[in-house]
This record gives structure tokens, C-alpha cells and sequence, in this order.
């Protein structure tokens, strides 16, 4: 992994940590609420282990934040102007996607996110990560499949999804080549 990577992973660790104590929530408390071990949660505060996006997506659940709320927080400054060199990047470290943090943290209870979905990745989203937030997925290039609960959504580049009501999801890229497609959120509540 490089710096800006092994930085942003710290970034994350620490404002686990920090959203779990805030709550006055005990590690076994937060595991309950997330579904995840108590020795996973201690990994990843502890910075032994770099979580996954499904883990970030529990965890976030969990705290009544969206995972985009989550990152922002461990890593950006509020301001109108986020260059592409301020955006916070971070890859998931058994799929390797790659996610970019492209709107500024401000008042606006909207998140722009960029996904690069490398070829052959399944990664799975619990309804939780979903709960808090109307969302919408453009197809920028590539082909991405997208599971929402039974419903199977093939995209192409172009296709704009809206989101139903919180389900259990997947994106899933079954193609020899990366896809990228960006997420509007609009945050309801929580964030």
C-alpha cells in the first residue's frame, strides 16, 4: 500500500474509534449493533487490519451515519472547493475498488461519490448502509450489475439507477474490464 492509502486507513481506524466512544459504546456493544466480531472491531481501531467496504458499510450502519459521512469525517476540512488532489481515496482491501470522496463536506446534505469497480469484483452492501439515504448510481463507463435484493439491474455506460427502499445489494462487475459509475446520496437523516 502507499502513504496516502496507509494514511487514509489511519484516518478511518481512528474515527471508528471516535464515533464508538462518542456513543459511549463499548467495542462489544458497537459488534452487537454491527453484526461484526469484537476481535475485527478491535483490528481495524487498532489499525492491524484495513476494514472492507462491507465492514465500513456495518460499522457506519451501526453509528446511524452512511459510510460516505464516515470517510468524510475521518478525512476532510469543510469548504465549497475540494480539488481532485484533496479527494479522499481509499481502496477496499479485498476487492480492490477504489472509492473517491468527490463532494466538499459541507452543509448540503448531498455525497458525490466515484467508484472504480475492478473486473470480476462482487461487493456486497447490507440494507443498513442504505437506511439513512435516497441514492442514485450513473454508469460513467463499463457494465456494472447491480443486485437490489432480488431485482438484477444490468447497466450499461449512461444508465442513471434510483435506489428503492433499503435492501440487501451487490455491484457486481462480471466483465474483463474496470467499471466506474459515481453515487449521488441524498442524506435524510443521521449524517
Amino acid at each position: 500500500m502507499n502513504t496516502i492509502t496507509d494514511n487514509m486507513n489511519q484516518r478511518i481506524s481512528a474515527r471508528i474509534r471516535l464515533e464508538r466512544e462518542s456513543r459511549g459504546w463499548s467495542i462489544s456493544e458497537l459488534a452487537e449493533r454491527a453484526g461484526i466480531s469484537r476481535a475485527m472491531i478491535h483490528k481495524i481501531e487498532r489499525g492491524d487490519s484495513s476494514p472492507t467496504a462491507t465492514l465500513l458499510a456495518r460499522l457506519s450502519g451501526a453509528f446511524g451515519i452512511s459510510m460516505s459521512t464516515l470517510i468524510a469525517r475521518a478525512e476532510m476540512q469543510e469548504g465549497k472547493l475540494l480539488r481532485l488532489a484533496n479527494q479522499p481515496v481509499w481502496r477496499d482491501p479485498q476487492t480492490h475498488y477504489v472509492r473517491r470522496h468527490v463532494s466538499p463536506r459541507t452543509d448540503l446534505p448531498i455525497d458525490l461519490v466515484q467508484v472504480e469497480l475492478p473486473a470480476g469484483s462482487d461487493v456486497p452492501m447490507p440494507a443498513s448502509s442504505y437506511a439513512l439515504a435516497r441514492q442514485l448510481i450513473w454508469l460513467q463507463s463499463g457494465e456494472l450489475v447491480f443486485l437490489e435484493g432480488d431485482t438484477r439491474h444490468e447497466m450499461k455506460a449512461g444508465d442513471c439507477l434510483e435506489l428503492g427502499p433499503p435492501n440487501d445489494c451487490r455491484f457486481i462487475n462480471e466483465t474483463d474490464e474496470p467499471c466506474l459509475y459515481l453515487v449521488v446520496r441524498l442524506n435524510q437523516s443521521g449524517s
